[in-house]
């Protein structure tokens, strides 16, 4: 029996990534694991090997820069389960990588919801599992961005920066529900995102050469070392530490 057992925890972005390796260790310490991300084979190969630990864990398919994806996703999960022990906001988008000037409004918008926007609605509408006698720890995955601006990244830097005062938000209203909250950046790690980031055109990112540098000189992390640091952040952080953002190297 694992030291989670008996507990759920909700991972956003669960298919691949950090949100992959996260919900694997989570599920290999024993707790039941909802996985939500867009429907795609990488969800289904994930859900497979997080059941092979915990058997009882499912998967929810949702876009969180869709209201309604997020009510209909939340809709589900609280048919299935009526206490979330701990809720992982992991899903993220890097695009529009582009100048702020000639970015497109629907794709800022697009990714404030996903990063910022989504995060609060999934949250709310999911209340009634988050607040009660039991204790429910909330984890954001932050970034660097959120810290400091980075050249055609407006919309990812301004959103992460919002969520990082968003769960500060969250932490203050949270402790008369039994409910805590942290922030944490994961530094850079080697997924999806960053493969993303190394295909944008030069003439829209001026700081290409650096991430193609990243990778070249090996300078990922793994995403697998990377959620196995954020385990006892993510499952034991302490009411003293809630509202507090961290850094992975730190921990």
């Amino acid at each position: 029996m694992g030291e989670l057992n008996g507990q759920t925890y909700l991972v956003t972005g669960a298919s691949k990534g950090i949100g992959r390796s996260i919900s694997l260790e989570l599920a290999n310490h024993g707790a039941q694991v909802i996985l939500l991300s867009r429907a795609s084979g990488e969800l289904d190969q994930t859900l497979a090997t997080v059941q092979s630990s915990a058997p009882t864990s499912f998967a929810v398919t949702c876009d969180l820069g869709e209201a309604s994806s997020i009510d209909a996703a939340v809709h589900h999960i609280l048919a299935e389960v009526s206490e979330l022990h701990g809720l992982v906001h992991n899903a993220g988008d890097i695009h529009p990588i582009k100048p702020l000037f000639g970015a497109d409004t629907a794709d800022w918008t697009r990714s404030m919801m996903v990063n910022l926007v989504g995060v609060q609605h999934l949250t709310q509408a999911l209340g009634s599992a988050l607040q009660g006698e039991h204790r429910t720890r909330v984890t954001t995955i932050s970034s660097g961005a959120a810290l400091r601006p980075l050249a055609s990244w407006s919309a990812y830097c301004t959103a992460k920066a919002g969520l990082d005062m968003w769960t500060r938000c969250l932490a203050e209203e949270g402790a008369q529900h039994n409910i805590t909250a942290v922030s944490v950046a994961p530094g850079i790690v080697d997924t999806g995102m960053q493969t993303a980031i190394r295909s944008a055109p030069p003439e829209d990112f001026p700081l290409l050469d650096n991430f193609v540098g990243y990778h070249v000189n090996g300078d990922l992390s793994d995403a697998d070392t990377v959620a196995k640091a954020l385990y006892g952040l993510i499952t034991a952080h302490t009411e003293g530490q809630s509202g507090q953002r961290f850094d992975v190297r730190d921990l």
